[in-house]
């Protein structure tokens, strides 16, 4: 009897002690104790010290931010003036505009003056005696629209149709893009919101021709302003660029001459927005830059690149997909951004 409780005690406490082992023995896939376990103190990192506030229009991020880390301390040294000039060319204004504008803040800063506000205000100087949009008067007035595909030009015409018709201007608008699928299409939905008229031809027909007939309706009509779209292309394309030679020939017989020719910039096109502007200004003399697609994180550094270089004014900016969102250029709003 001794023998068979021994061995029942013996039996249970072996069981006993297997599932205590078991207990102890960490999970397929669980973190052992104290192996790559956070600390507390590492999971809840304490709440980072309030900014310090920074006056109300004053660049605060981005290149304002590199600028005064450049002139730390109101130190104007040389180190920091080429940071500054690098600073400026890769926000894509260019060498030659860089060196212009460096040479301006080297006049004008004086410590403890904020070194971005300075920048700022220099950027917006250098377009101070360039002239401003005005809306074209004849019979009518003939406003040309080039650029490359994908730049928003279409967009940008139908938003200035928009705008001329809200300020009273009675506008008709020419389709002699007839390369492009849709363009017709595209422009005849922006003519009906700005309650615009527009003359078009099958795609494929004479850009032209198109042209001739736009004038002859408008002057019909009685229209303030034509706005002529043409068809984007490379502007390495030769062929092409004769093209627009071509029409705007044809708009200056037809209508005595063009009051306005505006070539549509991205503004996130980097330096060959240059090379845009040159060939552009060489075959239809651009008489100033629409800056589209200033919404988001774009800045638009190029339009001074290209004024620097080619001395071509800054007339409008598109701001965003809305009609109403096409403005007159600001010089100060412009600068602020920038540097922003």
């Amino acid at each position: 009897m001794v023998a068979v409780l021994a061995f029942v005690g013996l039996a249970f406490g072996g069981v006993a002690v297997r599932r205590a082992r078991r207990r102890d023995r960490p999970r397929v896939g669980a973190r052992a104790p104290g192996r790559d376990a956070p600390p507390t103190a590492q999971r809840h990192a304490p709440p980072s010290p309030p900014e310090t506030p920074v006056e109300a229009g004053v660049p605060s991020e981005g290149l304002a931010t590199r600028i005064r880390s450049l002139f730390r301390g109101g130190e104007a040294s040389e180190q920091a003036w080429r940071g500054l000039e690098e600073a400026l060319i890769r926000a894509d204004v260019g060498p030659a505009a860089a060196g212009a504008l460096l040479r301006r803040v080297r006049a004008s800063y004086r410590p403890p003056a904020d070194p971005a506000m300075v920048v700022a205000k220099e950027i917006a100087a250098m377009f101070e005696d360039d002239p401003r949009w005005i809306v074209p008067v004849g019979s009518p007035g003939i406003v040309m629209v080039v650029g490359v595909n994908g730049t928003g030009k279409t967009t940008t015409i139908g938003k200035l149709a928009h705008r001329l018709s809200a300020e009273g201007c009675s506008v008709s608008l020419a389709a002699s893009d007839t390369f492009r699928a849709a363009a017709g299409e595209q422009l005849t939905t922006w003519a009906k919101r700005a309650r615009a008229h527009v003359v078009a031809q099958s795609r494929g027909a004479d850009p032209g021709a198109v042209a001739f007939d736009a004038v002859k309706a408008a002057q019909a009509r009685g229209s303030d302003v034509l706005i002529v779209d043409t068809a984007g292309r490379l502007h390495t394309r030769q062929p092409l660029m004769e093209e627009l030679r071509k029409v705007k020939r044809v708009l200056e017989k037809a209508g005595g001459r063009v009051d306005e020719v505006l070539l549509v910039l991205d503004a996130t096109t980097g330096q060959n927005g240059i090379a845009q502007a040159r060939a552009f200004t060489d075959a239809v003399d651009v008489t100033g830059l629409v800056l589209a697609k200033m919404d988001g994180t774009a800045r638009g550094g190029i339009v001074l690149a290209v004024r620097q270089e080619l001395g071509v004014p800054v007339k409008l900016v598109g701001t965003g997909e809305r009609p109403d969102d096409l403005m007159p250029f600001d010089p100060h709003e412009f600068a602020r951004r920038l540097v922003a």
